[in-house]
């Protein structure tokens, strides 16, 4: 049973830089979030200076933030899901 264990130590430093990953992912869009809130007047002068305007402006950050949001999902929350799977020992 130890040789079992020690092979399945990779996996569980892998499991855990996954989910730190997750987190520090969402955190990130949280705070993209959090500055595009309260950046109104910035986020115009910015979309002046590309000749865009606020309701593009808002598009690309919302959009931004969805692939974001998807992207950090995919690949992160799903491996560790899988990986955790996987290592769990049956009943």
């Amino acid at each position: 049973m130890a040789e079992s264990k020690n092979m399945n130590d990779p996996f569980e430093t892998l499991a855990r830089i996954l989910l730190r990953c997750f987190v520090l992912g969402y955190v990130l869009v949280l705070l993209w979030f959090a500055v595009y809130l309260n950046a109104g007047d910035l986020n115009n002068r910015i979309g002046k200076l590309f000749d865009l305007t606020p309701h593009e402006v808002g598009a690309i950050n919302y959009c931004g933030m969805a692939m974001m949001k998807g992207t950090v999902l995919i690949f992160f929350l799903c491996p560790y899901i899988a990986i955790r799977l996987v290592l769990r020992k049956p009943s």
